[in-house]
């Protein structure tokens, strides 16, 4: 097969030049406002002067603030509830209400998320943290069933074989070949063949249009591919704040797997990339930036809510 003659390795690191970004806020960011009470511990001091009257008056004024501030912190905790349970966030008002909010360098501030969300990033988060590790039977186990779904007619080839190379692997051993794409990039590809088999297959054998001498190997195209989804949804981040991320935990209050769908639809648009641009493999890199330039581009239109509301969703099923 035309992956087995291919004559540079590819590495996902190459990935838009650069490693996972972090970024930390500063002090200014995370504390805007001050925060509510005294200024001093010291006990206000009345000097003998001081009438009865005036100290009655002064001691008025202050319950007034006193009162006027809690009153102030329960309409606002009742506006966010209104916004939240009342009005919904997939109504209009809701929609306007969740709006996020542009933070200082060019990052924006999401918006409150609830708690299924907060479980579901935290998951996620914890599954790129999981780096690939050969000598587990799990990740051993998941690379069997990946060859199985792939070839479910072929007898299961050595965890070290030539035979690998047809999937698009870069050696004999699949295991060099994770490194930052971590065990999640795996579990993207047993996903998309479990979910979305026609498109899979159809993907790993290339039947799709005129393709290049040269084609990029399936599985390392997947291992890029969950790379640079990680970078472009801001999940190293503490909370995502760029459009892409922030539209992404919207698609998680309804999609507890909207990570691994958007894995498949990222996929299937960069093949459609790599058709369009008539690439060969030494292009490799170039159209996965354009791929991820369109699903960013997709990502801000008014009409998406769910990832089947993006127009390359329709390619998984053609």
């Amino acid at each position: 097969m035309a992956s087995a003659t291919l004559r540079r390795r590819l590495h996902h690191g190459d990935v838009d030049g650069r490693k996972y970004e972090r970024y930390d806020a500063t002090d200014s960011e995370t504390l805007s406002e001050p925060l509510l009470g005294s200024s001093s511990d010291s006990k206000d001091e009345y000097h003998e002067e001081h009438t009865v009257e005036d100290i009655w008056e002064e001691e008025r004024k202050k319950q007034q603030v006193h009162w006027t501030l809690i009153f102030s912190q329960l309409i606002a905790q009742w506006a966010q509830w209104i916004a939240k349970v009342v009005f919904g966030s997939g109504s209009l008002f809701g929609r306007f209400l969740s709006l996020p909010h542009k933070g200082s360098g060019g990052r924006l501030l999401p918006p409150p998320l609830s708690m299924l969300q907060e479980e579901r990033l935290r998951n996620i988060k914890r599954r790129i943290e999981i780096p690939f590790d050969g000598s587990r039977m799990e990740h051993q186990d998941a690379l069997r069933q990946l060859w199985r779904l792939a070839y479910p007619q072929r007898e299961l080839a050595p965890l070290k074989s030539e035979l690998w190379k047809e999937m698009g692997w870069q050696g004999t051993d699949p295991s060099t070949d994770f490194r930052g794409g971590g065990y999640i990039s795996l579990e993207n590809l047993i996903y998309f063949a479990k979910t979305y088999p026609e498109s899979f297959h159809r993907l790993l054998h290339k039947e799709d249009g005129t393709r290049a001498e040269w084609e990029y190997p399936f599985a390392v195209a997947g291992i890029n591919i969950s790379f640079m989804l990680a970078q472009m949804l801001d999940l190293q981040s503490g909370k995502p704040s760029t459009v892409a991320g922030i539209k992404f935990l919207e698609f998680l209050e309804e999609d507890e797997m909207a990570f691994d769908n958007l894995y498949c639809v990222a996929f299937q648009m960069m093949d459609a990339q790599w058709l369009a641009k008539r690439a060969s493999y030494m292009e490799f890199n170039d159209v996965l930036k354009s791929t991820r330039v369109q699903l960013e581009h997709e990502l801000t239109l008014e009409d998406v809510s769910s990832i089947k509301d993006l127009l390359a969703f329709k390619l998984l099923y053609k």
